[in-house]
């Protein structure tokens, strides 16, 4: 079964002092393109979890996101007390103190350099164990997500190939009177130029000219290839660029029996079968 590259998963872990939200987005791209955004303490657990999200995910244009909101009275910036302390006992010498209370002081000192300390954070791997958990439902989220909206794609490719397929048997069935079509037009023009030909020699080179605009190989390597695109469709693993391989092969089908056609009736189905073939085009390129 295919699987989109589009896909959305979240997850919120409330802990004592902090709330966790985990986000991973992803679109299509030819390769894993994956970004990360996540706090200084927890960058120690990258590498693993880089790894985790690779084996699942693939490919595709992957953000991920731990975003961390602090919820506890308790802060890690701290007043940096003696600092303050200094500044404004500093500040008395400069400024007159009978106009300037300590408040209008503080309000100064602590805009000054190092008035303000921040206490670094150390990773609690219990902590990062209920993270761990709630990763994995973010991922199994957007796994899901990836695997309903391949569902409808999968749809749409079957319902594009067997309209594909109805315009393949109408060639087949225009096949011949295209072949009359031109045998007629050749012979039409040889009447108005009025000259006398060798019947034997205008049969051998109407054959080699018939040669030449024979689709008998196109409509079948075209009906194999339509075959093939739809036993990868169903196959238990996502290819997208095999699919987009095959895909290439039925456009190349499709174009050389368009430039044979030599006939507006099966020119007309030949567009319709490129309409088609190039909306697979446009959402093949988000299968995994």
């Amino acid at each position: 079964m295919i699987q989109s590259m589009t896909g959305y998963g979240k997850s919120v872990l409330q802990l004592p002092t902090k709330k966790v939200t985990i986000e991973i987005k992803s679109l299509n791209s030819k390769n894993l393109d994956l970004n990360t955004r996540i706090p200084s303490y927890y960058k120690v657990k990258e590498l693993a979890m880089r790894k985790k999200l690779a084996s699942l995910l693939i490919r595709g244009k992957v953000d991920f996101s731990i975003y961390v909101e602090m919820t506890a009275d308790e802060t890690s910036t701290k007043i940096n007390k003696g600092v303050v302390t200094s500044y404004m006992n500093q500040l008395r010498g400069v400024v007159d103190t009978e106009s300037s209370s300590d408040v209008e002081l503080l309000h100064m000192a602590v805009k000054m350099p190092d008035a303000l300390k921040t206490e670094r954070e150390e990773l609690d791997d219990n902590e990062w164990n209920e993270i761990e958990k709630h990763i994995d439902i973010a991922l199994k989220e957007i796994l899901q997500y990836r695997t309903d909206e391949a569902a409808s794609l999968e749809e749409d490719f079957k319902q594009r190939i067997t309209n594909i397929k109805s315009c393949l048997e109408e060639v087949k069935e225009m096949d011949g009177e295209r072949i009359e079509n031109v045998k007629q037009r050749l012979g039409k023009a040889l009447d108005e130029l009025k000259v006398e030909v060798d019947e034997n020699r205008f049969e051998q080179e109407l054959i080699y000219y018939l040669e030449k605009l024979d689709i008998n190989e196109e409509k079948v390597r075209l009906a194999n290839h339509l075959d093939y695109f739809l036993q990868e469709l169903a196959s238990n693993v996502s290819n997208g660029k095999k699919l987009g391989f095959i895909v290439q092969e039925i456009g190349r089908e499709i174009n050389t029996t368009g430039s044979k056609a030599n006939f507006a009736p099966l020119q007309k189905v030949v567009i319709q079968m490129k309409d088609e073939l190039e909306k697979i085009k446009e959402q093949i390129l988000n299968v995994l």
